[in-house]
């Protein structure tokens, strides 16, 4: 492999959230961080490469969206997941938990509703509560096998005229499904009979695992395209995330006009001088260094499953289809929630999400972050191990 994925990088005192903020949010600033979404790998020398050649020009004034910008996505997005996308129907956004936020407040109106699917990524929840907005929940039906799927049946029942908008995770966090065509297809059927926008946040699609393809939700059908809002970025796959390089794809006239006539209306879909340039050199350059990460990711996801069947076997990590995250299922160790988040916290020195926050669906579940060396990850399953031992 040319890039290594072993190399041990210490990011205290870098300002990461992940480790600089455990006193914080964890009360211990010596916990092993598996928690926030980022990986612990360097970022590309390709995308460090492009931004340093930017920094030898010395003036940092106002800038316009380099050609290539639009051009990288459409082409990324056609060859990885083989949707046409046309260049009106992009803008920057700046960020996706704030896209979700911008689109909310440029689209719903007061006493709309918005559909979440619990176990889900915790700020869906949290952004429409804050906005004022009344949350529907359509918790994912779970079989005696552990794979989840979509409620068809309860989303008929709690879906009234009110709902106005659903928040889709495709891929899926916390549990990394990869959603299959006929599902997409049957929601999107769904919510475009009923007039219900869907936030398709994909932000992990690049991060399929063992040659699954992610499916585009607005790609399935025309109706998807038609009541749908794709939120994507280069930036967990590329490990970018402190440089904001998100994008909305609106194919919908109606929809595109009132949402980006809004962000510019607030002078909120101009990029900052380095998104474009992190985001071109991504999409342009990253093939390589991508599929060596998802090799890595492939083989730290097989070492969990492994080391928790031969060494934790009262806790199941769930493989995922597409991303770094694994869900951890600990109910095997007939301890309450809390006294789960305890044994991690407390005797394995370890910090991981709490699996509660995705709803309470999530009781029982703690969220693992894989993106790690090899050795690290290691580390924290012994640790692990060894607090479960001390039950």
């Amino acid at each position: 492999m040319k890039y290594n994925f072993d190399q041990i990088i210490d990011r205290r005192g870098s300002g990461a959230l992940k480790c600089d903020a455990l006193e914080q949010w964890y009360g211990n600033s010596e916990l092993l961080p598996m928690w926030v979404a980022d990986m612990d790998f360097a970022t590309p020398d390709f995308i460090v490469d492009a931004i340093k050649e930017r920094l030898e020009h010395p003036i940092f004034g106002y800038t316009i969206e380099p050609e290539r910008y639009r051009d990288a996505i459409i082409t990324w997005i056609a060859s990885h997941h083989g949707w046409a996308v046309k260049r009106e129907w992009i803008c920057y956004i700046p960020g996706i938990v704030k896209g979700i936020a911008m689109a909310i407040n440029a689209l719903l109106k007061a006493g709309d509703k918005i559909i979440i699917q619990p176990p889900v990524y915790h700020p869906f929840r949290n952004v429409a509560a804050h906005n004022g907005f009344e949350i529907v929940e359509n918790p994912l039906l779970v079989d005696s096998n552990g794979s989840y799927s979509i409620d068809f049946d309860h989303l008929e029942r709690v879906a009234d005229k009110n709902c106005r908008l659903l928040i889709l995770a495709n891929p899926h966090n916390p549990i990394g499904i990869l959603w299959q065509r006929e599902t997409l297809i049957r929601l999107a059927d769904f919510c475009h009979s009923r007039g219900i926008i869907v936030i398709s946040d994909e932000i992990h699609s690049d991060m399929a695992l063992w040659g699954k393809r992610h499916i585009p939700f607005a790609s399935v059908s025309d109706k998807a395209a038609q009541c749908s809002i794709t939120f994507g970025a280069p930036s967990k796959t590329f490990n970018i995330a402190g440089i904001v390089t998100s994008y909305a794809i609106v194919p919908n006239d109606k929809l595109r006009n009132k949402f980006f006539g809004w962000m510019e209306g607030n002078e909120l879909n101009h990029p900052d001088i380095f998104a474009p340039i992190a985001t071109i050199a991504a999409f342009e350059n990253g093939e390589p260094w991508r599929q060596e990460m998802i090799e890595y990711i492939e083989g730290n996801i097989e070492f969990t499953i492994e080391y928790c069947k031969q060494h934790i076997p009262q806790i199941v990590a769930v493989r995922p289809e597409a991303s770094f995250l694994i869900w951890l299922d600990c109910r095997g160790l007939g301890l309450t929630h809390d006294k789960i988040v305890e044994l991690f916290t407390q005797k394995a020195a370890l910090a991981l999400n709490d699996g509660a926050i995705f709803g309470t669906q999530g009781e029982g579940f703690m969220r693992l972050n894989v993106g790690t060396p090899r050795e690290v990850l290691q580390t924290a399953l012994e640790r692990l191990k060894t607090a479960v031992d001390s039950l």
